[in-house]
Parts: C-alpha cells; sequence; structure tokens
C-alpha cells in the first residue's frame, strides 16, 4: 500500500495510525477512526480498511467530514463513530474504472492496495478532487452499525462499552463527562456499576468517581474520565477488561448510579 501511494507521488507522507485492530472487527475500526482524526488537520486523508466482505458488493467509498478531512475506506459501519459523532457533508462511489490501480483488475481480494491506497493517494496529492472520485452517494444510504445513545431516565445513566484501552484492559464508554455530571457527582463519591451483555448481568459492583489512579489502592476498581473526555471504568494496575470477560459494542451496555450515602452515628 505505501508503494501504491508513493507511485502516485512519493513526496506524500504517510503515518501508521494502528495496524493492530483485531481481523474483521469493524466496529473497531469505526471507534478508532473517531478517537483519532480529530488530532489531524483539514484536507488530511485517511485510509481504513478492515473488509471482511472484500470481494462483495458492499460499496468503496469517500467521504467528506464535517471537520473538512477524507476517509476513504469500504461501506461496512466503518464510518458509524463519524457519523454520528462528527458528521459527514458528503460522501462518493470510488469509480473503480478511474480510480483503480493499473493492471490490478483481476484481483478482488486486496482492494486496501488496488483502491483505497490508490485513490486516497490520488485524492491527497491533488490527482483529482474529491468530485472526481466518482459517483454521489445519498448520507441516508452510508451504512451504520447499531449504536446507542448514552441516557439517563430515572436517575440511572446507561451506555455502551464503546472500546477498550486495549493495554490497560479499562472500558472506555460512550458516555461523555458532561452527562455524567448530571447527576449531581462529586469526585470522592461512590458509584453503583452494572455491566450487561445483552440481558446476560456480567458485573456489578460499588465504585469509586477519581481523578486519576492515584485516588484508589492497587486492585480497586475506579469510575474516570478519560482521554476523550468521556467516562472509564478501570481496575487500578490490573485488567478490568481481562477479570470480567468484558466485550464491546452496542450489546454491552453500562449502568451507573450515584451510590447513596452511609451515615455511621
Amino acid at each position: 500500500m505505501y508503494g501504491v501511494a508513493h507511485s502516485v507521488d512519493p513526496t506524500i507522507p504517510i503515518f501508521d495510525l494502528t495496524h493492530d485492530i483485531p481481523p474483521y472487527n469493524i466496529w473497531e475500526a469505526s471507534y478508532r477512526l473517531l478517537q483519532t482524526i480529530t488530532y489531524w488537520p483539514k484536507n488530511a486523508v485517511f485510509v481504513s480498511v478492515v473488509d471482511p466482505g472484500v470481494g462483495s458488493d458492499r460499496n468503496s467509498v469517500v467521504v467528506k467530514t464535517a471537520s473538512d478531512q477524507y476517509i476513504v475506506t469500504p461501506d461496512n459501519g466503518t464510518l458509524t463513530h463519524i457519523n454520528n459523532s462528527i458528521g459527514i457533508v458528503e460522501a462518493r462511489i470510488i469509480d473503480e474504472k478511474v480510480n483503480r490501480l493499473p493492471k490490478s483488475g483481476a484481483s478482488h481480494t486486496f482492494h486496501g492496495r488496488d483502491i483505497y491506497a490508490y485513490t486516497g493517494a490520488r485524492l491527497a496529492a491533488g490527482v483529482i478532487s474529491f468530485e472526481e472520485v466518482g459517483p454521489s452517494l445519498s448520507l441516508e444510504a452510508i451504512v451504520n452499525l447499531p449504536f446507542f445513545e448514552a441516557r439517563i431516565k430515572d436517575e440511572v445513566l446507561t451506555g455502551i462499552i464503546d472500546i477498550l484501552d486495549i493495554r490497560f484492559g479499562n472500558l472506555w464508554t460512550n458516555v461523555s463527562r458532561e452527562l455524567f455530571l448530571t447527576l449531581g457527582i462529586e469526585y470522592g463519591d461512590t458509584m453503583e456499576v452494572t455491566i450487561e451483555n445483552d440481558t446476560r448481568k456480567v458485573y456489578k459492583n460499588i465504585m469509586t468517581y477519581g481523578r486519576s489512579f492515584a485516588d484508589i489502592n492497587v486492585g480497586e476498581p475506579l469510575v474516570y474520565v478519560n482521554s476523550l473526555d468521556n467516562m472509564a471504568v478501570a481496575i487500578n494496575q490490573g485488567s478490568f477488561a481481562n477479570a470480567y470477560n468484558i466485550g464491546t459494542g452496542s450489546n454491552w451496555r453500562i449502568s451507573i448510579r450515584k451510590a447513596p450515602k452511609i451515615i455511621y452515628n
């Protein structure tokens, strides 16, 4: 893919974001785009290829985001988090008659090289304009994975386990700090946290809301604000995900409510 991009223009700067997304995991690919693109400048071009449907009738697309960046990807749900949190203002289906690596027409299993890297490089280098990518695609036609918006009902805040902080096993939710604080919570307060996979209860316990891991002892659980200003759950110097076999996606729900204070006489 690097070679193809540099064959279009050898001066194109290319940066690796990650090659560690589990095979076929479209949800994680979608989240990692959201986690990343806001830190890059306008007109940056991102190529995202987690594509279990390669060679099928799914569309290959380039979208322009509301933050004036471009994403080249299969239209298989990879754009879910971008669509929900940043917004997509225009989408185009890649015209493979024009925007496909020459002499690659017989290959149907390496679109990352033959279509996405090639089209992304042509767009980034100014060889083609966004309009020359291909025909327009209705924004309503873009494929979205099932998504659950965080919400509060009866003083219980419910969201999803959006992603894992892989190296440490922390759980990152889609619950924003602003929504969390509407519960009237302050540092040092205790939360009742429940985690369910579909209808199966996986975890329920009381934990502290803290600024950082220094607020609790080693081995204790903590609710904290992560680097994306969303709420997260962790075990100090331990993997919460491994300890309780937690996964990610819209079927992994987390519920948080403020635990009543116990007053001793």
